[in-house]
C-alpha cells in the first residue's frame, strides 16, 4: 500500500501509485487524481491509462500534468493551481517520490494561493520534503502574484 502524504486538509502526496491505491483514495474522499509522472520513466511503472481507467471506475476525476524530473514549468504551476480550486474536493498527486508533487503544489500556493510561504515549507517538510531550498523561488512568485493586476 502506498502512503498517502498529507500537506493540507484537500491535498496529499504519494510517491508511485498502483491501481489497487485508488480504491483507498476514494474511500478516504479524494475527488481528483493528478499525475505528475510521465509514462516510460521506469519499466515497472503502471501506465498512466491503465491507473486513469482505475481511478475514473472509483468514481475519481484524472488529471495528467507529466513533469520531467527538474523540468517544472510556468504552465504546469498554473495547471495544477487551477485544478486544486476546481477539484471539488480532496486531491492526490503522484510522482515517483512525490517531490514533484509537493514542489508543483508549492509552487501553485506561492503563484495563485494566499498560504503564507513559512507555512507551505513547513507542510512540505512535515510530509519529508524539504522545500527550503525553493524559498527565494516561491518568495518571488509571491511577489509577482501580489503585483499582477490582473
Amino acid at each position: 500500500m502506498t502512503a498517502f502524504l498529507t500537506l493540507t486538509e484537500t491535498f496529499r502526496v504519494a510517491p508511485q501509485i498502483e491501481e489497487t491505491d485508488l480504491d483507498r483514495a476514494a474511500s478516504e474522499g479524494v475527488r481528483l487524481v493528478i499525475s505528475n509522472r510521465p509514462d516510460g520513466e521506469a519499466a515497472d511503472q503502471p501506465a498512466n491509462a491503465a491507473l486513469k481507467d482505475a481511478a475514473r471506475a472509483h468514481g475519481l476525476d484524472w488529471l495528467d500534468i507529466p513533469i520531467q524530473p527538474g523540468q517544472v514549468t510556468m504552465e504546469a504551476v498554473s495547471r495544477t493551481a487551477e485544478a486544486l480550486q476546481q477539484a471539488g474536493g480532496p486531491v492526490l498527486a503522484f510522482c515517483r517520490t512525490g517531490t514533484r508533487s509537493a514542489t508543483l503544489w508549492a509552487l501553485a500556493e506561492a503563484a495563485h494561493g494566499s498560504r503564507p510561504l513559512e507555512d507551505i515549507i513547513s507542510r512540505a517538510a512535515e510530509a519529508g520534503y524539504d522545500l527550503a531550498p525553493m524559498e527565494a523561488t516561491l518568495s518571488d512568485l509571491r511577489a509577482d502574484q501580489q503585483n499582477d493586476p490582473a
